[in-house]
C-alpha cells in the first residue's frame, strides 16, 4: 500500500527541482501578494486619510498577526499531517487531518471575532491605540473583525490545497482576495470617500471570496474524497494537527511581541538621542516592511519545500527529503545576498520611496538597514530549517528554531544593549541575534541529517535482508 502511494504521487517520484519550482514558485508570488498589499493599502489609506488613519492600520496589526497565527498552526498542521500519512500509505487518516483543519480554522476565526467584536475599545487600547487614533481603529477594526473567520480559512486552507498537488490554485486563493481588496480600496476610499469603513469593506470583500474559493476545492479535494465525517473534530486529531504546526504559530506569536517591545524600547530610547522618538519608530517601521517583502520569499520557498519533504520522509526517501531541503537554502541564500546588497549599498533610495525625511531621519535609515539587518544574507536558513523541522514530524525542534531569532536572541538583546549603547543598542541588538540564530540553525541541521543518513543506512540493510535469495 505504502509503496503503491508512492509510485503514484508525484511528490514521491518527480524530478525534486520541478516539485520546487511548481510548489514554491505559488507561495512565493502568494506571500509576496500579501507582502506587497500591505505596503500598497498602507499608501491608499496614507493618501486618503493621513497620519491616524495609518497609525490605526498599525494599531490592528497585531490582530491580522493573531489570525496569521491561527492560521498557520491549523492550515501548516493539517498540511503537514496529510502529506505524512499519505507518504505512509494511510490515506483514510489523512482525510480527517485536512477536514479537521479546515473545520477548526473557520471555528477560531468566529471565536475571535466574537472576542474582538465584544471587547472592541479595551483591545484597541491594549494594543496601543491614542484617544486621537481610536474613532478610526474602532471604524477598521470594528469592520475586518467580521472577515476573521474567512481571512484565517483562506492563509490557513491554502495550505491544504497545495498539500493535495495544487499549489496555482493555493496562488489564486491570495492572488482574487488581493486585487479585489485593491480595487475596491481605491473605488470605495476615493470614489465612495468611505475613509477607514471603506479600506474595511474593501478588506473583508476579498477575504469573502477568497474563502469561498477554498471551501468550493475542498469539496473536490482530488488525493482523497472528502466526507461530513471528515470535518467533525476528533480531540486526537485536533491536538496532533496543533502540536505539528505550533512552531509556526509561536513564530507568529513571538513577531507580535516583539513589535511592542521593540516599538516601545526605540521610542524610549530615541527620545533619549538626536533623533527625537518619532524618526526610529518611523525609520524602523519602513526597514521591517521592506524586510518582510524580502522575507516573504524565503517563507515562500520553505512552504514550498514542506509538502515534499513529508511526504518523503513518511517514505523513507531520505535522499529526496534532503534534495528538496538543499534546493531551498540555496535558492533562499541566493535571495538574501540579493537583498544584502540592495540595504546595504541603496538604504537612501529605499527610504526615499516612502516619502522625505530630515536629515536625522536617512541617518538613523539608513543605519538600521546596515546594522540592524547585516546579517540578513543568513536570514534564511532558521525559517526553512524550522519548517523542515515541522515537515518531518519534529514539532518540537521546529518551535525551539521558530523562536530563536526574535524571542530567545532578540528580545533579551532589545532589552539589555540599548542600556550600553543607547538607541544604537537596538541595531546591534538585531545583528547580534540575526548571527547566533544562524548558527544554531546550521548546529540543528547537521545533527538532523547525520540522524537521517543513520535511518537511510538502517533501511537499505533491511532492504537487502527482506531480498529473495
Amino acid at each position: 500500500m505504502g509503496n503503491e502511494t508512492v509510485v503514484k504521487n508525484p511528490l514521491g517520484n518527480a524530478p525534486v527541482g520541478s516539485l520546487m519550482v511548481r510548489f514554491a514558485t505559488p507561495s512565493i508570488v502568494a506571500m509576496l501578494v500579501g507582502a506587497l498589499y500591505n505596503i500598497v493599502d498602507q499608501l491608499f489609506i496614507g493618501h486618503a486619510v493621513g497620519a491616524l488613519g495609518n497609525a490605526a492600520t498599525n494599531v490592528a496589526f497585531p490582530m491580522t498577526i493573531s489570525c496569521i497565527a491561527l492560521a498557520l498552526m491549523f492550515g501548516i498542521g493539517g498540511a503537514s499531517c496529510f502529506n505524512l500519512s499519505m507518504g505512509r500509505g494511510e490515506k483514510e487518516k489523512a482525510g480527517y487531518f485536512v477536514g479537521n483543519a479546515a473545520a477548526m480554522l473557520f471555528a477560531c476565526g468566529v471565536v475571535l471575532c466574537l472576542i474582538v467584536r465584544i471587547f472592541l475599545v479595551p483591545i484597541l487600547k491594549g494594543c496601543g491605540s491614542p484617544d486621537a487614533v481610536l474613532p478610526y481603529a474602532r471604524s477598521y477594526v470594528g469592520i475586518t473583525a467580521f472577515g476573521f473567520p474567512f481571512l484565517i480559512a483562506t492563509a490557513g486552507g491554502a495550505h491544504l490545497v497545495r498539500a493535495d498537488g495544487s499549489p496555482t490554485y493555493a496562488m489564486l486563493l491570495n492572488l482574487s482576495g488581493a486585487i479585489i481588496n485593491t480595487i475596491l480600496d481605491a473605488i470605495f476610499i476615493f470614489g465612495f470617500g468611505m475613509g477607514m469603513a471603506g479600506a474595511a469593506l474593501a478588506t473583508i470583500t476579498g477575504q469573502i471570496l477568497s474563502a469561498l474559493l477554498m471551501f468550493r476545492y475542498l469539496r473536490h479535494y482530488k488525493t482523497v474524497p472528502l466526507k461530513k465525517e471528515h470535518f467533525i473534530p476528533k480531540l486526537k486529531v485536533v491536538t496532533r494537527i496543533a502540536s505539528i504546526g505550533a512552531a509556526s504559530f509561536f513564530n507568529q506569536v513571538a513577531m507580535m511581541i516583539l513589535q511592542v517591545v521593540l516599538n516601545n524600547s526605540l521610542a524610549y530610547y530615541g527620545a533619549l538621542s538626536v533623533y527625537g522618538a518619532s524618526i526610529p519608530l518611523a525609520a524602523a517601521g519602513i526597514g521591517i516592511k521592506v524586510f518582510q517583502v524580502f522575507f516573504s520569499v524565503v517563507i515562500g520557498l520553505a512552504q514550498g519545500s514542506q509538502p515534499i519533504e513529508s511526504f518523503n520522509y513518511g517514505a523513507q526517501q531520505y535522499s529526496r527529503v534532503r534534495k528538496a531541503y538543499l534546493y531551498g537554502i540555496a535558492a533562499g541564500v541566493g535571495i538574501s545576498i540579493f537583498s544584502f546588497i540592495m540595504f546595504q549599498v541603496f538604504p537612501r533610495q529605499i527610504l526615499s520611496l516612502f516619502g522625505h525625511g530630515s536629515k536625522e531621519y536617512f541617518e538613523f535609515g539608513c543605519k538600521f538597514f546596515r546594522i540592524f539587518l547585516f546579517f540578513v544574507w543568513a536570514n534564511a536558513l532558521q525559517p526553512i530549517t524550522s519548517t523542515f523541522f515541522t515537515s518531518i514530524g519534529k514539532p518540537i525542534k521546529g518551535i525551539f528554531l521558530s523562536l530563536t531569532r526574535q524571542i530567545i536572541f532578540l528580545l533579551p538583546a532589545v532589552l539589555i544593549l540599548p542600556r550600553i549603547l543607547g538607541i544604537e543598542g537596538i541595531l546591534y541588538a538585531g545583528m547580534l541575534a540575526d548571527g547566533l540564530s544562524f548558527v544554531v540553525a546550521i548546529v540543528m541541521a547537521v545533527f538532523e541529517f547525520r540522524d537521517m543518513n543513520r535511518l537511510e543506512r538502517e533501511k537499505k540493510e533491511k532492504d537487502l535482508l527482506m531480498e529473495p535469495r
